[in-house]
């Protein structure tokens, strides 16, 4: 009889968000017109600037290993860039650089969630959460939230789905897949049921740029001193800077947290890749300017979509505010969210992502991280199936 695999591995999921990017980019290759609504992924090419300085760093021979934690001159930059830009107060020995937000958001799990322990998780919710904490030995509990309150956990959800075992609570703001904004105000109630019960934050920023409307983003843990010790910060350049294929991220935490994620890291991934450290670094030293072009572009096509979703009348959605995305609610066309997906892409080539993968089976994930011209054919496919 074969040896079978670990426990934990043998309920996780892979990632729907990869599976259907996969399976559109297969069918784009056999000469099929597919519009791809799937993948959380900018369009956007790298910029230049990023570009040289991985490049330069390789001619260079920076190639060999670095500190585990990632090297100093960027942990520096991150140290700046959040006293800067988040009001948030780390040195840079609490600043651990990771091979992707992700990454960062693993490591945070790993390093505050013993088994048995159970982690709060607002739905929808970004489909790999749920999976970390299981990997980590610990219980997700899932928090439903609803359109009617723009997707969000309130003070009031909070004690009611926290029991003694909870450790960790995860809020993503701006949120994928809803392209929520949590309020100063907002996030300020949840940090006082976190200070009172001591429980774990991890706050996923990766979004922070990507707010419109005048919507602000604020880091939890630059509240008070008692929220920052129970923080964990995750950022990263993959989606302002559109540099997702380089896997860069970080976490921000309590000197002893961010010392067991090190010391984590040191035996997994030993460190981020050394080149495109320096591409990082010239993110965060770099001119700016790139970051606010494509914002203002995804704005355009945020308006544009949603104005084209709210003609469709079997859809309806929350507009979003952050992020780039679109969640929307399909129940009145009596499909599941995954019947929804399959038959959307099977009769007019266009992938979106099932909601069932974010806690929500009643919904769909559309990126607008595409074209105008796609987002405009793909709603017109989109308005004619839902007929």
């Amino acid at each position: 009889m074969a040896l079978e695999s670990a426990e934990r591995t043998r309920h996780l999921t892979p990632s729907a968000t990869l599976a259907i990017d996969a399976r559109a980019k297969t069918m784009k290759a056999e000469g099929l017109d597919v519009v791809g609504f799937g993948a959380g992924e900018p369009d956007f090419d790298t910029p230049e600037h990023i570009k040289a300085a991985a490049m330069g760093a390789l001619d260079a021979g920076f190639t060999k290993y670095t500190p585990s934690s990632g090297i100093p001159e960027l942990r520096a930059a991150i140290s700046e860039k959040l006293k800067a830009d988040n009001g948030l107060s780390y040195e840079p020995s609490q600043i651990i650089v990771t091979c992707g937000a992700k990454h960062a958001c693993f490591n945070a799990i790993l390093a505050a969630i013993n088994p048995g322990d159970e982690v709060l998780i607002p739905a929808p919710y970004w489909l790999s959460y749920p999976e970390m904490v299981r990997v980590a030995g610990g219980e997700p509990i899932i928090v439903p939230t609803s359109a009617e309150n723009g997707y969000k956990l309130t003070p009031e959800l909070f004690r009611e789905y926290m029991s003694p075992l909870t450790k960790m609570v995860i809020l993503n703001t701006p949120g994928n897949p809803t392209g929520t904004v949590y309020s100063e105000n907002e996030l300020a109630a949840l940090a006082e049921v976190a200070i009172d019960e001591e429980i774990y934050i991890l706050s996923d920023e990766i979004y922070e740029k990507l707010v419109y409307e005048g919507a602000k983003h604020a880091s939890l843990a630059s509240f008070s001193k008692e929220v920052y010790n129970l923080t964990f910060t995750v950022n990263g350049f993959s989606k302002p800077y559109a540099m997702t294929g380089w896997r860069l991220g970080y976490v921000a935490a309590p000197a002893h947290l961010a010392k067991a994620i090190d010391s984590t890291q040191s035996h997994t991934t030993s460190h981020p890749t050394s080149f495109a450290q320096k591409g990082a670094l010239a993110a965060y030293k770099g001119p700016q300017d790139c970051v606010a072009e494509m914002k203002k572009e995804y704005d355009k096509r945020r308006r544009r979509f949603c104005d084209l979703l709210a003609l469709i009348p079997k859809l309806s959605f929350v507009k979003p505010t952050g992020a780039f995305y679109i969640l929307a609610n399909i129940s009145k066309t009596g499909h599941s969210s995954t019947e929804f997906a399959e038959k959307l892409l099977e009769k007019e080539r266009v992938a979106v992502v099932p909601g069932k993968a974010f806690g929500d089976d009643q919904t769909v994930r559309l990126s607008y991280a595409t074209s105008i011209e796609q987002i405009e054919e793909g709603a017109r496919r989109l308005a004619k199936f839902c007929k």
